[in-house]
């Protein structure tokens, strides 16, 4: 393998946790977590690995990401309008 081509530990976790992610965020205890580490993990993947995958997971987890802070505002509004 070339070393542009190397693939990490890295890029994959955070296209895992992006994946794992469309699920969670569905719960938002457990979305923020997973999310927020796949984040982190695929921008320091980006530094050191020149790869698609971690940009892929970075999309995937900042997706997630807004789809969890969606849904605690909206849980938030839905328990503040039945006050």
């Amino acid at each position: 393998m070339e070393e542009n081509k190397k693939i990490g530990g890295k890029s994959i976790a955070s296209l895992i946790l992006g994946l794992v992610g469309l699920v969670a965020w569905l719960l938002p205890i457990a979305g923020y977590p997973i999310t927020i580490v796949g984040l982190v993990l695929g921008c320091v993947a980006r530094k050191t690995e020149k790869n698609g995958l971690n940009i892929a997971g970075i999309i995937l987890c900042i997706i997630t990401l807004v789809l969890s802070l969606g849904n605690s505002c909206l849980g938030v509004i839905l328990q503040l309008s039945n006050i």
